[in-house]
């Protein structure tokens, strides 16, 4: 028997709650331990058993201060460079942040505790996973969401990877809760059974690894070249860095022209408006098609309507059959902002406040949910930018059968040398993965990366280099399961798993009474 399950007083188990937490982020890039994600699981749901809500809560919610402490902990790099903050004020922001999502597990430990309060079968293996994806979904919809961190991704190079393309990453971590419940009863009956059902959970899925649910379509290969412009966050959107800017990317795309059918540029390369900057796409535009070649790119876009001037961060498309004229035909504008990072809720009240509101770019529209897929070189391209990639459900709504490939751009400059962008690449890699698409990721400053349609890089340039990538892709034609579906075979699953938790947690509060009666 593991002594976990007999620790009594709260502050020893808050302590391993903390501990458990923290070992999550090794689940994730840069260090890929899948194991870990098991490990924490099996910790948060072990220390949680055989106390009331309110210590549920609070343990719950230390898990969560762990995870998130230790797996997040590198926003503060942005808040303290570029928020203009005392330091004692940008520390107290992170905190608050991460107590924020803590708040997620805290509710799961204590709704854990209020449908199941005994250590049963069907707390640990069917009502856990039922009520995390709950409180998981809810961290992703609440207050525009922030769905980072889900252990699902940390399966990207682990035995549960072949679920990915049937149900998507949010069935993995239903799937990862199930197996770390099951340990747990193992651990806490003295039983075998559970911990052999846990393994087969675990390791069965591997024999969907090498389905392939997509078809390459060979004769279609192109070569295709990412410019990774290294620009400094600092000086990105300065005016006097401007010119220095595109001279980097024009240098750098020219030796390609002609060559690659397509170059990339990441999001707001060119750090400016696009009707500001005609002059010089008309140029780029010319020239890319003399030489057969064509350009996306990352670009603003500004708007004056009725209600106001609206700012889109968009990506437009150079070098197609038609010559450029503002604004670009082809164009995608980034639906999914990030609060105070590139809008601010409440802006009247909270932009005199202090300088954290008034960030370079911070008032950006928003574009349409849905949107026509970019068409280069005969190929169509579900584009995403940044932070969108790490939201499955977005970029199914906006991928098609006839999607060739997809293309994100992105800039985790933000960050500086954290494992921020790691986690940020592990994401999109899981985005391939489910559609069945190779991913093009194009960054600032690292990393940037070519993956295939299983999810694997397959080329990549190191961090904080002023290189470019030249990379031949295939793409690929066919559905898999989850882009036809979606999460609806989970919630389906979710919605009829958790009747059974309310029944059977019915039935057990009856029969408690019962025998409170007889004594």
């Amino acid at each position: 028997m593991i002594k976990i399950f007999y620790f009594k007083h709260q502050k020893v188990r808050a302590t391993l709650a903390l501990l458990s937490g923290a070992n999550g982020t090794l689940a994730f890039s840069p260090y890929d331990l899948w194991p870990a994600a098991i490990i924490s699981l099996f910790g948060l749901l072990a220390i949680t058993l055989n106390r009331n809500i309110k210590q549920s809560i609070q343990l719950g919610f230390f898990w969560g201060f762990g995870l998130f402490g230790s797996g997040l902990n590198w926003i503060y790099i942005s808040i303290a460079n570029f928020s203009g903050m005392p330091l004692a004020i940008n520390i107290v922001l992170v905190l608050l942040f991460i107590t924020y999502l803590s708040l997620y597990s805290g509710l799961f430990a204590g709704l854990l505790r209020l449908v199941s309060p005994d250590t049963s079968w069907y707390r640990l293996v069917i009502a856990a996973p039922v009520l995390w994806q709950i409180t998981e979904w809810l961290r992703g919809w609440v207050l525009t969401g922030f769905p980072w961190l889900q252990f699902g991704y940390s399966q990207i190079s682990g035995p549960l990877k072949g679920i990915a393309p049937l149900f998507g990453v949010d069935a993995i971590t239903f799937m990862l809760l199930a197996i770390s419940g099951l340990f747990v009863l193992s651990a806490n009956k003295c039983r075998i059974v559970p911990a052999v059902i846990a393994f087969l959970l675990l390791f069965l899925p591997c024999m969907l690894t090498p389905c392939q649910w997509f078809s390459p379509l060979s004769g279609k290969r192109i070569t295709i070249a990412m410019v990774q412009g290294n620009i400094p966050q600092s000086l990105k959107w300065s005016p006097k860095v401007l010119i220095n800017t595109l001279q980097i990317y024009l240098h750098a795309t020219r030796p390609y022209l002609g060559k690659d059918q397509i170059i990339i540029w990441p999001e707001s390369a060119i750090p400016d408006y696009e009707s500001s900057q005609n002059k010089l796409l008309t140029i780029i535009d010319k020239q890319m098609r003399i030489n057969n070649s064509s350009l996306i790119t990352g670009i603003l876009d500004v708007h004056v309507t009725p209600e106001g001037k609206k700012v889109y961060n968009s990506a437009i498309v150079l070098g197609e059959l038609l010559p450029y004229s503002y604004p670009a035909k082809e164009r995608y504008n980034k639906h999914h902002l990030v609060p105070f990072g590139e809008f601010v809720p409440m802006e009247h009240w909270l932009r005199p406040l202090a300088p954290l509101f008034n960030l370079p770019m911070s008032s950006f529209s928003q574009g349409d949910s849905i949107q026509p897929q970019l068409r280069v070189k005969g190929y169509y391209v579900t584009t995403t930018i940044c932070y969108e990639i790490i939201l499955g459900h977005q970029l199914r709504k906006n991928f098609l059968p006839n999607t060739n490939f997809m293309v994100t751009l992105s800039n985790d400059a933000w960050f500086g040398n954290s494992i921020g962008p790691w986690q940020h690449l592990q994401m999109a890699r899981m985005r391939a993965l489910e559609l069945g698409r190779p991913l093009l990721y194009s960054t600032n400053n690292g990393i940037t990366a070519a993956i295939d349609a299983n999810g694997e890089v397959i080329a990549d340039i190191p961090q904080f280099t002023r290189r470019v990538l030249e990379v031949t892709i295939t793409p690929t034609s066919g559905m898999t399961n989850y882009s036809r579906c979606g999460d609806t075979p989970l919630w389906i699953l979710t919605l009829l798993l958790g009747s059974l938790v309310l029944i059977l947690g019915q039935r057990y509060t009856i029969t408690v009474s019962e025998k409170q009666r007889k004594m």
